[in-house]
């Protein structure tokens, strides 16, 4: 759990800084949401760590992305040659970049034919994305890189949540119409391969995600218990980490959401996680990019909640 009593030493603070009371919404909110989740009454963002998972997915063969599986490793490539937009957004943000690819040689298998994972291939990818937490973080941003997953993303969310293709497919890296009919129609079939994915979270994200969505929800498992609150990027990433939501009652409540995505089922999906995003930018590109670029949301909450003064140290009157 959160430390509530950390939680309301911020609100008490908040309560005397030279500002009208609740002045400053929602930074207000993310003051407290950081000293819960960071589990200290003093929080911190000296440690900022960006993570993007990259994976490849055996449906891509059934023409669901107009680019070819490839470009994963392409852009894993460009990510480290500092050439992408989270590669900018990290600098501006003052936060650590690291990609993780996750087994590029070896995608996961069609799901419309078989689990997309084996237990022991969904078992090592949450080990990884686990694993991958460096010590000493103060926020987790996750994001991921894999041609092919935001259909994976909508079948995990149509499982987890109800749903056929035509609910939650969306345009993903820009598919024509026939191409979203092929992301509609794969997904319901997957949906038909696998009953089981509607019963069990777990069995959900191993037969209909993929080693990148594995180690997302390695990741944000991990930092639930170490302390380390977490941002989430797009549609894909909360799919992702969706199953902690449903696993246990409020499981991914250390999580927000740095945006809401132009992709179509993003924001059905924000819903049903009770989940409001801090920034809709009508962004779509993955890769961390709308959690990274929330990071100075939470700078500004906390330098707002560490360096204004209060009432008794300005010598203001403060509300009668």
């Amino acid at each position: 759990p959160g430390d509530e009593a950390a939680a309301a030493a911020v609100a008490a603070h908040q309560a005397r800084l030279t500002k009208p009371p609740g002045s400053l919404g929602r930074l207000e909110e993310l003051a407290a949401w950081m000293a819960r989740w960071q589990r200290r009454a003093a929080p911190r963002l000296e440690r900022v760590q960006v993570l993007v998972f990259a994976g490849n997915h055996g449906v891509a063969a059934r023409g669901v992305s107009p680019y070819p599986a490839s470009v994963t490793a392409q852009m894993v490539g460009n990510f480290s040659a500092g050439g992408a937009a989270i590669n900018q957004l990290c600098r501006v943000a003052g936060a650590t970049l690291r990609v993780v690819p996750l087994h590029l040689d070896t995608p996961t298998a069609d799901f419309t034919e078989a689990p997309a994972l084996s237990g022991e291939e969904f078992l090592d990818a949450l080990r990884m994305g686990a694993a991958a937490i460096p010590e000493g973080v103060d926020l987790l941003a996750l994001g991921e890189m894999g041609i092919g997953n935001t259909t994976a993303g909508a079948a995990l969310c149509a499982a987890l949540f109800g749903g056929t293709g035509v609910a939650w497919a969306g345009r993903g890296t820009g598919v024509d119409t026939a191409g979203l009919a092929r992301k509609q129609a794969v997904i319901d079939a997957a949906l038909a391969r696998h009953p089981e994915a509607r019963q069990d979270p777990l069995e959900a994200a191993r037969r209909l995600g993929g080693h990148e969505l594995a180690a997302i929800l390695g990741a944000a498992l991990a930092a639930r218990l170490r302390g380390i609150p977490v941002l989430l990027d797009g549609f894909t990433t909360c799919a992702a980490a969706a199953p902690l939501a449903l696993l246990a009652p409020g499981g991914l409540d250390h999580a927000a959401v740095g945006h809401c995505s132009a992709e179509a089922g993003h924001r059905r999906l924000l819903a049903a996680l009770g989940q409001e995003a801090l920034l809709e930018m009508g962004m779509r590109l993955g890769e961390a990019s709308g959690a990274a670029l929330a990071i100075p949301l939470l700078r500004a909450a906390l330098a707002c909640h560490s360096g204004m003064a209060t009432f008794d140290s300005a010598g203001i009157s403060g509300p009668a």
